[in-house]
């Protein structure tokens, strides 16, 4: 994708593409934990058993489950009591208390159930007495390696768990981002159409006053045409451009009933810009500035012109008007309504967009707009 030139009067660097998607553009895969622990288990059972004889071999085999069963237990309860209490979380000289009785209590027990085994039918190893078990199990080498599985299945838990957290927070994070972007430019829509509405509404009052009913009921009609497209919208969205464009042609025809005359229009649009997608309520608001701020001020004809073209990747539109700058308007383009449009610029594209605005040196003024090329559809 190619790049954009840097001038002083752009509101953003060059145009820069990321992929769309969610918050880094990573997907979350949802893990069930016990699951995974359950399969762990039975991969270490059954790799024991091999070792001991054979997983044909019944006693092995016991002996296997029992002994990360045991473990695997404890995994998913730690996993539980974890997620419902904050405390277990904390390393606290208290928690590191407990988890060493803890420790201590889960292994012994653990070595007693081992033990046990020889007294069922799985019986203990040929040739060996209970006593000669209870040496194997109950050394402090064994009882250290209990110790040491407890800390190991703790701080695996730890772990994973503290990432699911922060992957949690990271997409609560980006949802609310999203939703508050999202009622900002609610916010920036709503400001739009009433203003727009009360300037239109404003001029049909006159014209009824000054008795010109046919001219007023023809700019209540593009207004109806206007208001049926911008109500059919719940929430602010991307349109194609020749959905926009019909606004403007509306609004525009609202707008040569009041100057006649004095307001002249020229739209150049290329075939293929207008199934390009842009934000819905754009080019309405830019034109309306140029109207108010330039032809009302001009004592002849006024010229609007709008155009619209497709460069490679990229929607290029512009909007100029002649006539002089009024005192609404700033000549770096930093006036209220421009402002709006960058604002809602922002929110579509990020910085993946270039907007400027500037006075023309044979007088006027020009919006230049370009935005990445999205095809409707």
């Amino acid at each position: 994708m190619s790049s954009l030139p840097r001038d002083s009067q752009s509101l953003k660097a060059p145009l820069v593409a990321g992929p769309p998607g969610t918050a880094g553009g990573q997907s979350r895969i949802p893990v069930n934990a016990h699951l995974a622990i359950l399969l762990v288990v039975l991969f270490l059972a059954l790799a024991t058993a091999i070792e001991c004889q054979s997983i044909t071999h019944l006693p092995s085999l016991v002996y296997g489950a029992v002994l990360w069963g045991w473990w695997g237990i404890v995994a998913s309860g730690t996993w539980k009591l974890r997620e419902g209490s904050s405390r277990l979380s904390t390393f606290s000289p208290l928690t590191l208390s407990l988890h060493l009785v803890v420790a201590c209590v889960l292994g012994i027990v653990h070595l007693l159930l081992l033990w046990a085994l020889g007294f069922t039918a799985v019986g203990w190893a040929p040739g060996e007495t209970p006593q000669m078990a209870w040496s194997a199990f109950f050394s402090w080498n064994r009882f250290g390696l209990e110790l040491l599985l407890y800390g190991f299945v703790l701080g695996i838990i730890g772990v994973v768990q503290y990432e699911v957290r922060a992957q949690r927070s990271a997409l609560e994070a980006a949802e609310l981002r999203e939703q508050l972007s999202a009622a900002h430019l609610r916010v920036l829509q709503m400001q739009l159409e009433p203003h727009f509405l009360f300037n239109t509404l404003n001029a049909i009052t006159t014209l009824v006053e000054l008795g010109r009913q046919e001219q007023a009921a023809e700019m209540l009609r593009h207004l109806n045409a206007i208001l049926k497209s911008t109500l059919q919208r719940s929430i602010p969205e991307k349109v194609p451009l020749a959905q926009e464009l019909g606004i403007v042609e509306s609004y525009l025809a609202i707008e040569q009933v009041r100057f006649a005359d004095r307001l002249r229009i020229e739209l150049q649009v290329a075939r293929d810009a207008l199934e390009g997608l842009v934000p819905c309520f754009l080019l309405q608001p830019i034109v309306e500035n140029a109207i108010r701020h330039g032809i009302a001020r001009c004592e002849e004809e006024g010229l609007i012109q709008a155009s619209a073209m497709r460069e490679g990747e990229y929607l290029s539109v512009r909007v100029r008007n002649t006539g002089p700058i009024s005192r609404g308007i700033r000549p770096d383009g930093t006036g209220i309504g421009l402002n709006n449009t960058r604002e809602r610029l922002t929110h579509f594209y990020r910085d993946n967009f270039r907007m400027k605005a500037q006075p023309l040196a044979l007088g006027g003024f020009e919006v230049a707009i370009t935005i990445p090329y999205e095809r409707n559809g």
